[in-house]
Formats: structure tokens, sequence, C-alpha cells
């Protein structure tokens, strides 16, 4: 069984005990329960879509680790010929997440 979920503005297909990655969630703490309400899909032997999201779906999860950066990102401009450069990086911050439980 699967499901496609909206998290932090990012889709993911989820299952049960899987790790994720999501976009920085503020105000958490490790080992804090969250829930997730928008399921765009379910799929336990029939798939329903949902219009926009399914009725009474939702995915528990358990932060894993609230802070976590990820790899560097550098962002290097220059133009050709007239000795303009410019380099510029960050580190996009990440909370870790484990799937516990899918209710449909």
């Amino acid at each position: 069984m699967y499901v496609i979920v909206d998290m932090q503005g990012q889709q993911f297909k989820v299952e049960e005990g899987k790790k994720l990655f999501v976009h920085h969630i503020k105000d958490v703490e490790a080992g804090q329960t969250v829930e997730f309400e928008k399921v765009l899909l379910v799929d336990n032997g029939t798939i329903t879509v949902g219009a926009p999201t399914v009725e009474g779906a939702k995915v528990v999860a358990e932060v894993v680790c609230p802070l976590v950066k990820g790899d560097k990102v550098l962002v290097f401009h220059k133009r050709r010929r007239k000795g303009y450069r410019k380099l510029r990086g960050h580190r996009e911050q990440f909370t870790e997440i484990l799937v516990k439980q899918i209710v449909a």
C-alpha cells in the first residue's frame, strides 16, 4: 500500500516505514509525531484518486531529526568578456521524518 501525499509544497510517494527528507518544518522536536492530511492518491489494491484530496486519509509520521542540512548548492554568474564573476552558495534545510502509519 502506498499513497501520494503533499508535504510542505512537494508531493511524495509514501509507504509505511519509509524515511523522507521534507522541507524544514518549524517548531518540531525529535520524537514528535506529525500528521499530513493532504493525501492525493491511495493505492491499496484499488486506486482512489482525490478531488483534490481523499476524504479521511492521512499520514502519521515521526520526526527523526528536525534540522538536516542538504548538499551545498553553488550558483555562479558570469558575463563573458566583461570581467564579471559572482559565486554564491547555500545549503537547503530539511527535516527527516519516518512514516509510522497510513490511514486510508
